[in-house]
């Protein structure tokens, strides 16, 4: 193990990353512990200039932002054939690491951790950086649930120098989104589609596309419809289904336009959900895929052309026409915001707005079991039940009617 990195005092190595070793060490002139990233350049001339571009480039993508849940880069530097970052040392572990432990958090735990990696990565995107690899290896929660997104070697910034070949494919094949897979041009709603994934992850203990390698991965991302998450975990809230259809919508305009609309919805959902509970055993409440059918679903089947298997159905649970991007949007709306938001946002996207009827059935309101329902709502919705205390004012003055007309017969 090497002693010395420019100015820093190896202290020891804390792993491999994607693109080298990562230590821990020291810099003596402030007397902070940091972790330095680093990447061998003792490679042919050709690829040490491009490893060496990119890394250099995560840096600058890295090192322009300054924001709560995003690592902190201190310092860049080259030592010999080792080029290396210095960066924010955190003392936490990586996402990865606890859902290997903890496959199925509580939700309010869940939502905590992809509310702060939606608020970073839209202070990202506000600065012209895309990060290309959202997945939970690049995710550290710190103390008391703090999160940070690290890892910014593949970020495409707008103004960047480094361009990386037509068709070259760059990120983590189960999170990434169809354009990326396509090696098409990218930008922030891809990285809405990997935290989307990610989330779906977080809820159901599995990721929405598998395959037995890279090729069948890819034709999922493109092709499959993953099963709603309430299917796979019952203590999932409607909402949660709602918001995570659309930031899986295969294509990028029918998902969040951006990570702070992500996260305002998210917000919204977990305010409505009570404080942590025990985890859901997926081997006792996984549905069987006969009785997973929602109402109104549509069967998916799809057939591509190309190789032998890619030439195979594939065959999903089926798609709601609630989960339809559009009417997902409507009831996220629904659910978040006052009658007028909502008309004049219909009005907007040229949407219908929809029914109450159709709201109750498709996706009843969260109500959170610490908290009780307002009582103006209370009293309007059992004003609004037939059969209930609603309709007592009017069952009396008919009894008085009736009464005041056989006294009069009578007499």
């Amino acid at each position: 193990m090497i002693s010395q990195l420019g100015r820093y005092e190896v202290i020891g190595e804390l792993g491999q990353g994607a693109m080298g070793i990562v230590y821990k060490a020291k810099d003596p002139l402030i007397d902070r512990i940091v972790a330095i990233k680093t990447i061998s350049l003792n490679l042919a001339l050709e690829e040490k200039e491009e490893y060496e571009a990119r890394f250099y480039q995560e840096a600058k993508a890295a090192g322009r932002l300054s924001h709560p849940n995003i690592v902190t880069i201190y310092d860049v530097g080259k030592s010999g054939d080792v080029a290396y970052i210095a960066m924010e040392f955190l003392q936490g572990r990586e996402l990865r690491d606890v859902l290997n432990e903890e496959p199925l958090l509580p939700i309010d735990q869940v939502l905590d951790i992809v509310v702060q990696v939606a608020q970073g990565l839209a202070y990202a995107h506000e600065h012209g950086i895309v990060h290309r690899d959202v997945k939970p290896s690049n995710i550290m929660v710190v103390r008391d649930g703090h999160v940070k997104i690290t890892d910014f070697g593949i970020a495409r910034m707008a103004s960047t120098s480094v361009r990386t070949q037509t068709g070259m494919v760059l990120g983590s094949p189960k999170y990434m989104s169809p354009e990326q897979v396509m090696g098409k041009p990218i930008d922030q709603r891809s990285d809405i589609f990997s935290l989307g994934v990610m989330l779906y992850e977080m809820l159901t203990g599995q990721v929405p596309f598998n395959g037995e390698n890279v090729n069948a991965i890819m034709y999922q991302i493109l092709n499959a419809v993953p099963s709603p998450l309430s299917t796979m975990n019952p203590a999932v809230p409607d909402m949660l289904n709602f918001i995570v259809a659309k930031a899986l919508a295969k294509a990028p305009d029918d998902r969040y336009r951006d990570a702070g609309e992500f996260a305002d919805d998210l917000r919204a959902c977990r305010a409505a959900v009570p404080r942590s509970g025990a985890p859901v055993d997926l081997r006792r409440s996984r549905l069987r895929q006969a009785d997973a059918q929602l109402p109104g679903a549509i069967p998916m089947v799809r057939h591509d052309g190309a190789g032998a298997e890619e030439s195979r159905p594939v065959v999903t649970l089926g798609l709601s026409t609630v989960f339809d991007s559009s009417a997902a949007t409507m009831r996220l709306a629904a659910m978040t915001s006052s009658p007028e938001e909502v008309e004049e946002f219909a009005k907007t996207l040229k949407i219908a707005r929809p029914t109450a009827d159709a709201l109750s059935q498709a996706a009843p309101p969260i109500v959170n079991a610490e908290r009780p329902m307002p009582a103006q709502a209370h009293r309007s919705s059992t004003a609004n039940t037939p059969g209930k205390s609603g309709n007592l004012p009017l069952i009396a003055i008919l009894a008085l009617v009736l009464i005041g007309l056989v006294l009069a017969f009578f007499y």
